[in-house]
């Protein structure tokens, strides 16, 4: 499996080398107010994939941080909960 794993790393790097050794012509962004930018096709490419993958682990930071600070209320209720022993309610001796 080991072996599979390696063989499809390799696959999918020379795929991609291959992909930028035929992009290598140069393309235009045009941005607003008359700005442009010129390079090479297969780095436009990556500036969009990576400007992809930083907006949306942007996108992503206001749950995370909300799902952390739910865990740590979660622990600390846990951690308040074991510290005072168990509790029965009124009325019912065995805590059930």
């Amino acid at each position: 499996m080991k072996y599979i794993a390696w063989l499809l790393k390799a696959a999918i790097f020379f795929t991609l080398f291959a992909f930028a050794l035929n992009n290598q012509q140069d393309v235009t962004v045009h941005f607003f107010f008359g700005t442009q930018w010129t390079a090479p096709l297969v780095l436009v490419v990556l500036a969009a994939f990576a400007a992809g993958l930083a907006i949306g682990a942007l996108g992503m930071v206001p749950r995370w941080l909300a799902h952390r600070r739910a865990a740590r209320l979660a622990r600390d209720e846990a951690n308040a909960s074991t510290l005072m022993g168990p509790q029965t309610r009124a009325g019912n001796p065995h805590g059930l």
